[in-house]
């Protein structure tokens, strides 16, 4: 039996991440005083310490930096299931999953475009993920 996977708990922090989730778009946060793009939100700059900053939407494109297949059981995945760190075309990177494609190193390469895709796991929460981007 796979338990379900838990839910992320919205901060006032988060909120407008999950807002954008919620809605099919990856918000990020950017720096007012020094225009630093960044992931995860946080209530200042992790460039510069100011606190005037903005929400951003993402184009929710990027590139894989790193990933492994995982064989390991855990609450709401089926092995195998990829993890990965995705490179946005921002500047941030986020941990996530590739979903999409065969959950192999053939299919799963490390450099390969990735756009974003929203699942919904409750009313109230979209998780982000990223799949291959289609080529021609």
């Amino acid at each position: 039996m796979n338990k379900a996977r838990q839910i992320p708990v919205p901060t006032p922090e988060t909120a407008h991440f999950w807002e954008g989730a919620k809605k099919g778009e990856l918000l990020l946060q950017q720096c007012k005083a020094c225009e630093h793009t960044y992931f995860p939100p946080r209530p200042f700059c992790p460039s510069c310490g100011a606190d005037k900053i903005k929400v951003v939407k993402s184009a929710g494109k990027g590139r894989i930096h790193t990933f492994i297949i995982s064989n390991f059981r855990s609450p709401g995945f089926t092995p195998p299931y990829s993890i990965a760190v995705v490179q946005l075309d921002e500047g941030p990177r986020m941990l996530t999953n590739i979903v999409g494609c065969p959950q192999d190193s053939v299919s799963i390469k490390m450099e390969m475009p990735v756009e974003a895709v929203f699942e919904s796991v409750s009313d109230e929460i979209n998780l982000v993920m990223f799949k291959p981007v289609e080529t021609a």
